[in-house]
């Protein structure tokens, strides 16, 4: 049977590891859960581990979070479009902006809904994706400052999202610097500078950013531990929280190299076959996960002798080697995914996931909650 694996422990060590780096650094932060598609378990246990301000980028994943605990500290994370503004103010106590004629509207919607929306202004630093230019931040602000529902939290970047630019400690002097002269200039605090994703945590771990940059959304680093910047995983957190197990629907002994003519027009991921003589022979798995299920090529079988051939739409072809290492048909190859892989297994329908422990079993061992991970706009 093929399954996704998410082992709450694992999150929950995460977790920890993480708040004692904010803790040190004295900043609050957002765990960022967008990856997990909106699955019920997996948000039941963050809330259960005391998780209070949760940042999704589908307003249907928060409507989900909100029917597990109205009493959260919701934050938008994707740039409102002018359709979605309604839902916006009704389902997310702070949103990322950009645009004014958005956050016009959601002042109006605000206002019909008798509540007052709390933003914050996104500056593009170099990563090229939302962000307003810096030159404009004087006009932008003094328009939106008028605004009657609106309350301006502060400011923010996102870095390492988009071009891959890396977060570096001048590029955060400047938010730090952006934030005094808009206080100097409105005479109005700005209580908020949110320096981005996982991406910063080197920066954090290295004690390289200023104090005042106060809030961070955190999500791949909990799920996957994933050092952004330098590969592998950050050191303190743990890696194995997620595994994709595979059921091999075949194995057989074929040749390692085509035997036909092949065109460059493959169908699919497929492995380079230059390192491969004519004639080589080994072990292969078919395993029923394809290119419909999620990301292969973001997939690392976790025996190292393994390696992924290639892939269809349906299924994934696993070299084993010279011998078949004990495996049979009905047996199970797992995998780590990276986050394009298990963003696309936690969004489909095809693959089930289940948590290690059972959530009724976490809830019930974990009655005292020892991650803190405040409401940011409370503290």
């Amino acid at each position: 049977m093929n399954r996704v694996l998410i082992n709450l422990e694992v999150l929950r060590e995460n977790l920890q590891t993480i708040g004692n780096w904010m803790d040190e650094h004295g900043a609050s932060w957002t765990v960022v859960t967008k990856v997990l598609c909106g699955h019920v378990q997996t948000l039941l246990a963050l809330q259960t581990l005391g998780v209070r301000s949760m940042g999704d980028s589908r307003l249907e994943n928060l409507s989900s979070i909100r029917r597990i605990d109205p009493g959260l500290e919701f934050w938008y994370l994707r740039v409102p479009d002018m359709t979605s503004t309604a839902a916006v103010v009704r389902l997310a106590d702070v949103s990322l902006n950009s645009e004014i004629r958005v956050i016009e509207s959601l002042n109006d919607e605000a206002r019909k809904q008798g509540k007052i929306h709390g933003i914050v202004i996104m500056i593009e630093l170099g990563d090229l994706r939302e962000g307003i230019l810096p030159g404009s931040l004087i006009d932008f602000y003094k328009h939106v400052f008028r605004l009657s529902n609106i309350d301006v939290k502060g400011i923010g970047a996102n870095l390492g999202c988009l071009a891959g630019a890396v977060p570096t400690v001048d590029q955060f002097m400047q938010l730090v610097l952006y934030r005094e002269l808009l206080e100097l200039k409105f005479q109005h605090r700005l209580p908020v500078i949110s320096a981005g994703s996982s991406a910063v945590l080197p920066l954090v771990l290295n004690k390289q950013l200023p104090k005042a940059i106060n809030h961070f959304r955190i999500g791949e680093a909990i799920f996957l531990g994933t050092d952004l910047i330098r590969g592998g995983t950050l050191p303190g957190l743990r890696g194995d929280g997620i595994v994709l197990e595979a059921e091999i629907a075949e194995i057989k002994v074929k040749s390692l190299v085509p035997l036909v003519e092949t065109t460059a027009m493959t169908p699919s991921l497929s492995e380079v076959h230059e390192e491969r003589t004519p004639g080589m022979r080994g072990f292969r798995a078919l395993v029923s996960v394809g290119n419909l299920d999620t990301d292969i090529s973001g997939l690392t079988p976790i025996n190292p002798k393994y390696s992924i051939a290639g892939a269809s739409s349906d299924v994934t072809v696993v070299n084993i080697g010279d011998e078949a290492d004990g495996l049979r048909v009905g047996d199970t190859i797992q995998f780590r995914p990276n986050y394009a892989a298990f963003v696309r297994l936690m969004n489909g329908k095809y693959v089930p996931k289940v948590v290690t422990p059972k959530i009724m079993e976490f809830q019930t061992a974990n009655t005292d909650t020892d991650v803190n991970v405040v409401p940011v706009l409370a503290s």
